[in-house]
């Protein structure tokens, strides 16, 4: 099982970026996907979920109408569109799945905003 994350960057307050998650070694479209992030000195935190079928399952307060989790099942890729960034959306952002009882992790990838 691999979850590769991609699209991360420096961007400006206001400004947009959209994370990718590729996954390979499972049959992806059976699993439900999860974004996380960490920023420095914090605890990592759930951002947004995404079940098998495409549903939202659960979105952080502070991404609510900012962040739309996404997935493309003929790409084994799960996205993060993060729009009106702020700040405090600075964090190595994370993909996660449990694939028959076990975790699994992305590398992350590195999300600054600032001006």
């Amino acid at each position: 099982v691999q979850l590769v994350e991609s699209g991360g960057g420096l961007v400006q307050p206001g400004g947009s970026l959209r994370l990718s998650c590729a996954a390979s070694g499972f049959t992806f479209s059976r699993y439900a996907i999860t974004w996380y992030r960490q920023a420095p000195g914090k605890e990592r935190e759930l951002v947004a979920g995404i079940t098998s079928a495409g549903g939202s399952t659960k979105d952080a307060n502070s991404v609510k109408g900012r962040f739309t989790i996404s997935r493309d099942n003929a790409k084994n890729t799960v996205y993060l569109q993060m729009n009106s960034l702020k700040p405090e959306d600075t964090a190595v952002y994370y993909c996660y799945a449990q694939i028959v009882g076990t975790d699994y992790w992305g590398q992350g990838t590195q999300v600054t905003v600032s001006s």
